[in-house]
């Protein structure tokens, strides 16, 4: 969309009351080197996914003037945001009765970082205190406090997250697994997470145990 009567057009990134759901942020695409706001990247990363969530590749080839360390953060956020989506759907069936720990494979039981003491919590707890914990490290003004330029010591951070985050997935997909298809057929997420990682080495090869892309086995090995 765009306003005013003149050559210069303002591109309006705004979901009117009453858009359909088909309609939703489905604005004119813009170019990166365009977008003059704080919120480029995000912008920018949002746009790409809407496109063709499935071109992972693309999805993650950063424009070639952009830090590496904003690019990784902004990705980490996206990430967290549609990981929500998720949590919502596991909350029909991952009950506390049911999910009594945050489990993977036998082999694998978290303990839940957020207490002061880790602990076992709820497979459904943990999902929700993981992210509640990432949203507020991604938005503290500490650490994080520019979108455009970040300390090397915060991006050091971010592994420590990744590590956590992956664990909703891996969750639903050995426990949850109808749930899980749905949601990465249509969201690509889990792959796209995998190859985010595994390109800035965010985790390594042997805690990634959802089989995402050709040759991975899905085998376990210690944390």
């Amino acid at each position: 969309m765009s306003e005013g009567g003149g050559t210069d057009s303002v591109l309006k990134r705004r979901n009117l009351p009453g858009t359909k759901a088909a309609n939703y942020a489905r604005w004119k695409e813009e170019p990166f080197d365009e977008m003059d706001s704080t919120l480029a990247v995000q912008q920018y990363i949002q746009q790409t996914i809407r496109k063709d969530p499935k071109d992972v590749d693309q999805i993650l080839n950063a424009p070639e003037t952009q830090d590496e360390g904003v690019w990784k953060y902004e990705h980490l956020r996206q990430f967290c945001m549609e990981l929500n989506g998720l949590a919502v759907k596991l909350q029909a069936e991952c009950k506390p009765e049911t999910c009594t720990q945050m489990t993977a494979t036998e082999q694998w039981i978290f303990l839940c970082a957020a207490h002061k003491t880790p602990k076992e919590c709820p497979a459904i707890d943990y999902t929700r205190h993981t992210l509640d914990g990432a949203a507020c490290l991604l938005n503290s003004n500490k650490y994080f406090p520019s979108r455009v330029s970040i300390k090397e010591s915060s991006v050091a951070k971010l592994g420590s997250v990744c590590r956590r985050v992956y664990r909703i997935f891996s969750h639903a997909y050995f426990h949850h697994r109808q749930i899980f298809d749905v949601f990465e057929n249509e969201s690509h997420l889990c792959r796209r997470f995998t190859v985010f990682v595994k390109k800035y080495k965010l985790m390594t090869k042997d805690n990634l145990i959802v089989p995402m892309l050709d040759g991975d086995s899905g085998t376990e090995s210690d944390a």
